[in-house]
């Protein structure tokens, strides 16, 4: 075999077992007429093989009263997202936190928030439902009536049959601090009663908010929680783990876990394989870079990772994560100071190859 022939198979070689950089779009901007704030973008898969994104937008997360919930879809086999469409608002108060999500029988839930205050913490959550794959939407319907229940993450299956919705308690005044007594904590829904029933809530040491839950095995789950404290960074700024052996019905004290968070959102996902990802800022101080970690173990280790983006002067927040039926992971995310929709695409592979 000649030396040209041989480096040729080499190189061959190589391109095959080299991981492929995951792909990014970008999805909605300002020039998007829904207002120039979208701000968290969340994404889901529906049973007829659309994409269904769901963000709030206005002037601001603070200076709009009138920011409402909007939704756009990525018909299957097309390339082009629909102009979004509003699907939620309310004519006194502003929305935020959409998160949109497919039951197994087929329902399509939007749960989202409403701010009756200033602040975050005089929030509660509203839903509505969709019986035609998220073509038209039920009146709104309250799922809370505490101040301060907010909710950011999309529900899970558990093992013995209940839709476990991952949310959060917000106290405080300070819109540049989240309080430590802050706490995360879940709501069952049995699909047979249609009752709700909530689990205890999650305390740690700097509170926590945003919980990200998934299945490790049989009754067991895990969920990794966004800390407390301020934005200013902290060398003692984990991500706040807790666990589950009753399929979600009672939790842990949270724990620090191993990565490191700047007050910034997370999400943890089961994929097809078993196997576990969690998208965070792997940072102490900024929402950059945004991470992936893939567990092969039960979510004991991460040895697997990768970043999606990571300029210096990045700002990636508010990661949702999906994998679709073909056993693609997307992840949609914010940037340019929360007026920018972005989403990422790359498989299990490209990331175990690394």
């Amino acid at each position: 075999m000649s030396w040209i022939v041989r480096g040729l198979c080499l190189l061959l070689i190589s391109l095959a077992i080299t991981a492929a950089e995951p792909r990014i779009e970008r999805l909605f901007g300002p020039e998007t007429p829904t207002g120039e704030y979208k701000h968290p973008a969340a994404i889901g898969e529906l049973a007829n093989g659309d994409l269904y994104l769901v963000f709030f937008s206005g002037r601001g997360e603070y200076r709009d009263n009138s920011a409402a919930v909007f939704g756009s879809r990525l018909k299957s086999g097309s390339k082009r997202w629909s102009r979004p469409e509003r699907i939620a608002s309310n004519p006194f108060h502003s929305l935020g936190n959409a998160v949109v999500w497919q039951a197994p029988d087929g329902v399509v839930w939007l749960f989202y928030v409403a701010r009756y205050g200033e602040l975050w913490s005089d929030s509660r959550i509203t839903a509505k439902i969709s019986r035609d794959n998220a073509r038209t939407w039920s009146e709104p319907f309250q799922i809370t009536f505490e101040a301060g229940t907010m909710v950011r993450n999309r529900p899970i299956v558990t093992g013995d049959g209940a839709y476990l919705l991952p949310v959060y308690h917000e106290r405080g005044t300070d819109t540049e601090v989240s309080d430590p007594n802050d706490t995360s904590f879940f709501l069952r829904f049995d699909p047979k009663t249609r009752q709700w029933t909530e689990s205890n809530r999650v305390g740690s040491r700097l509170g926590n908010i945003q919980p990200a839950p998934a299945v490790i095995d049989g009754s067991h789950l895990v969920a990794f929680c966004r800390r407390g404290g301020d934005y200013n960074g902290r060398p003692d700024g984990w991500l706040v783990r807790t666990e589950s052996n009753d399929h979600g019905k009672t939790w842990t004290r949270g724990t620090d876990s191993e990565f490191p968070n700047p007050n910034a959102a997370v999400d943890f996902l089961r994929l097809h394989s078993g196997h576990h990802l969690l998208v965070y800022n792997n940072s102490f101080t900024n929402r950059t870079p945004l991470t992936v970690a893939l567990s092969t173990d039960g979510a004991r280790t991460f040895p697997h990772r990768m970043d999606l983006q990571s300029k210096p002067d990045g700002d990636y927040g508010y990661p949702v994560a999906l994998q679709t039926k073909d056993g693609r992971i997307h992840v949609s995310f914010t940037t340019d100071e929360r007026t920018v929709v972005r989403k990422a695409v790359f498989t299990e592979a490209d990331l175990i190859k690394r």
